[in-house]
C-alpha cells in the first residue's frame, strides 16, 4: 500500500491544524502530545540521548521532566501558528515511538522550510530515520504546497549526511560556523547543508 499523506482539504486554516498523520514505508507520524506522560519521557530520553547530544545542542537543553513538557508545548503553540510541525515517529503495527522528525522555520511565502530528526537508541539501524525523513518531505510538498525542504549536520555526522542523500536531499555545500559545538552555547563549528526541491525526482526505494 503507497503512503498517505492526510486530506486533500482546501481552507484557510493551517494544515497543522488537521493533525495530519502520515503513514507509510512501516511507520505513522503523529504530532506530539504534550500532556502525554508516554510522548513527555520519550522526548526526554531523546534530548538526554548521548548520541543526540554529541551532533545537536538546542538553545534550550532539556534536561527533566518538566523542561521536556515545556517543550513540547512550545513545539504545538508552534505547530498552531503555522511555524513548525513535530512528528513523534511511530512503529505503524505497535505503536512504539521510534524517535522524531520536526518541520521546522516554515517560510510560506518562499515555500520553505527546514527539517530535523533524531531517532532513540533502541530504533537505531532500521532505516527509521530515513523512512521518516521520506514521509515528512513528502507530506510537506503536497499537503503544505511547499516547494524547497533544506536539512543541515554538523560536519563529520556521516550518519546524517547518508540519510539526506538516500532521500535526495542534495549535498549543496558547507556553511562555517553554522551550528553550536556539542554541549556549548559561546562556540560554532561548521555544517552541511542538504536541500530537496518539490520538483526533484522523489527516491524510488528506502
Amino acid at each position: 500500500m503507497p503512503p498517505t499523506y492526510g486530506d486533500d482539504r482546501s481552507t484557510t486554516a493551517p494544515a497543522f491544524l488537521h493533525a495530519p498523520e502520515p503513514h507509510g514505508h512501516g511507520l505513522r507520524l503523529r504530532p506530539w502530545d504534550a500532556d502525554s506522560g508516554a510522548d513527555v519521557e520519550a522526548w526526554l530520553r531523546g534530548n538526554q540521548d548521548p548520541e543526540f547530544r554529541r551532533w545537536n545542542t538546542p538553545l534550550r537543553l532539556v534536561t527533566d521532566l518538566d523542561g521536556a513538557r515545556e517543550s513540547l508545548r512550545v513545539r504545538v503553540r508552534a505547530a498552531a501558528e503555522g511555524r513548525s510541525v513535530s512528528f513523534r515517529v511511530m512503529d505503524a503495527e505497535s505503536g512504539t515511538t521510534l524517535g522524531h522528525i520536526g518541520v521546522n522555520e516554515i517560510n510560506r511565502a518562499l515555500k520553505a522550510a527546514r527539517v530535523g530528526y533524531w531517532v532513540l537508541p533502541e530504533a537505531r539501524g532500521r532505516h527509521v530515520a530515513t523512512r521518516a525523513l521520506l514521509l515528512a518531505a513528502r507530506w510537506a510538498f503536497t499537503d503544505l504546497g511547499l516547494h524547497r525542504l533544506e536539512l543541515d549536520h554538523a560536519v563529520g555526522h556521516d550518519v546524517s549526511c547518508r540519510i539526506a542523500e538516500r532521500c535526495g536531499f542534495a549535498y549543496e555545500g558547507t556553511m562555517r560556523g553554522a551550528v553550536f559545538e556539542a554541549g556549548r552555547h559561546d562556540e560554532f563549528r561548521d555544517a552541511h547543508l542538504h536541500a530537496r526541491l518539490a520538483t526533484d525526482p522523489e527516491p524510488a526505494k528506502v
